[in-house]
């Protein structure tokens, strides 16, 4: 299937587009980005160069890719979603570097979510909308607030995992989750 790239859209020649992906009004793709094979590029979505992109992604309108990022398969990125690459950000800095940061395989991030650089967003995790995520997310974890926090934990279908790490909507279980299992209840205890 061949590319669709919308008239408006800023693509670098310098680029590579896999076959079947869509890029959108007013994207913005620098060079040196990668992106997969039958992706969907939203409208405003900004790409940095070198960043990659996996197959069969789809990155919702206004999202900001930067620089260092690198996003696995079947990865979903919401509206608004921010990925930052400078630790110590300042409007001028000659000792700069890209931090880099990993978004692996079937990761869904929500909108209006920001990664922080130098993490790594887990397979099949779930960032919430909004979220602030400043650690390192694991595998199937549903991470939340500001800053994010384990919350739960999710089924390759996005779905919740049950207290016996079983997709309360498939049915499969995740034995090696269990191990994990939810936050350590609080060590303080509450005097009567």
């Amino acid at each position: 299937m061949a590319r669709q790239i919308h008239p408006s859209a800023d693509v670098s020649p310098e680029a590579e587009i896999g076959d079947g992906t869509s890029i959108w009004h007013w994207a913005q793709v620098r060079e040196g980005a990668h992106i997969g094979r039958d992706c969907n590029i939203g409208k405003d979505v900004y790409i940095d160069a070198g960043v990659v992109v996996g197959d069969r992604c789809k990155i919702q309108n206004f999202a900001t890719l930067y620089k260092g990022l690198r996003v696995g398969k079947r990865v979903f990125i919401g509206p608004h979603a921010c990925f930052t690459n400078d630790t110590y950000p300042r409007a001028v800095n000659p000792d700069w570097q890209v931090v880099p940061t990993t978004v692996e395989d079937g990761a869904s991030i929500g909108a209006n979510a920001t990664i922080l650089c130098g993490l790594t967003i887990g397979r099949n995790a779930m960032v919430a909308a909004g979220a602030v995520v400043t650690k390192n997310v694991p595998p199937h974890a549903l991470v939340a607030g500001v800053p994010a926090k384990v919350i739960g934990w999710v089924c390759e279908c996005g779905r919740p995992l049950d207290q016996a790490m079983r997709c309360t909507h498939d049915g499969r279980t995740f034995p090696e989750l269990k191990a994990k299992k939810r936050n350590p209840p609080s060590r303080r205890t509450r005097r009567t």
